[in-house]
Parts: C-alpha cells; structure tokens; sequence
C-alpha cells in the first residue's frame, strides 16, 4: 500500500467512524458499530469499509441497510474532508472477524473449564513443586544460572 492510498483510507475510516458514532440518527444503526478497516482499491475510486456489529445476525443485516441508506450523507462529508478532484466510492461490508474471536475465545474458556472438571485439576502453587533434595540452584561460586 503506498503512503497515499493509506492516508486517504485513514481519512476514510476518521470520517465514516465519526458518522457512525455522531452523525447519524438511525434507529436501525446498532449502538456498538465500529469501523475495523478500509480497502482503498489503487485508483483511489472505490473503498471497502469493513464494519463489524456486535448483536445478532438480524441487526448487523438492519445496520448495513441502515449504513447503505446513509451512504450518500457519509459520501457528502467524506468529500468534503479529502482533497481530490474525485471522491472513493464507498462499500460497506460486514467484517465478522471479532465475532468470531469473541466465539472462539469462549469456546476454549469452556473446554478449558470442562478439561479442569474432568480431570480434577487445581491451581499450580509454586511451593508444590517437586524438586529433589540435592538440589541447588546456585552454581560453586554462588551465582545462578544468570550469573548473578
């Protein structure tokens, strides 16, 4: 990506982020929408703007047709805000990407939880640790392993 194409995709998510969180009032734009990314294709006409929701599938499919309804209000400031003689044309796409981070992190806290369970584990104290009589952590000169 060259210097110009992410200025103009920073530009980008600064306004449409700003547009989202004070700009527009529609009830059908979830309250925890975000922009995650924006794709500047290298003419500089279109720009992908990955927008993650967090809700239920029926809401991230309201907030995109909410956010394609106020596509021309957020083009309008967008346009204002770059210097160029041509705006990007704006497309917004569902990006699920923390949704499926939030899901899989919950899957391994509950296989985790359910490994615990079965087996019985507990939390490792430092002072059950098993270590022989004859051991000594100091070297013959009295130092460590880091030479302290």
């Amino acid at each position: 990506m060259s210097h110009r194409i992410g200025r103009v995709a920073h530009v980008i998510r600064d306004v449409v982020s700003d547009c989202i969180a004070n700009r527009l009032s529609d009830p059908r734009i979830q309250r925890f929408t975000s922009v995650t990314r924006v794709e500047v294709s290298p003419d500089l006409r279109i720009a992908a703007v990955h927008v993650s929701v967090m809700g239920t599938a029926a809401e991230a499919r309201t907030t995109m047709q909410g956010l394609d309804s106020a596509r021309g209000m957020i083009q309008t400031r967008l346009a204002k805000q770059l210097d160029m003689r041509q705006c990007p044309l704006i497309r917004f796409i569902l990006d699920e990407g923390l949704k499926k981070a939030a899901d899989l992190i919950r899957q391994i806290d509950e296989t985790m939880a359910q490994d615990a369970a079965a087996h019985g584990a507990k939390e490792a104290d430092p002072d059950d640790l098993d270590f022989p009589d004859d051991f000594d952590p100091l070297d013959d000169n009295g130092r460590d392993a880091r030479g302290r």
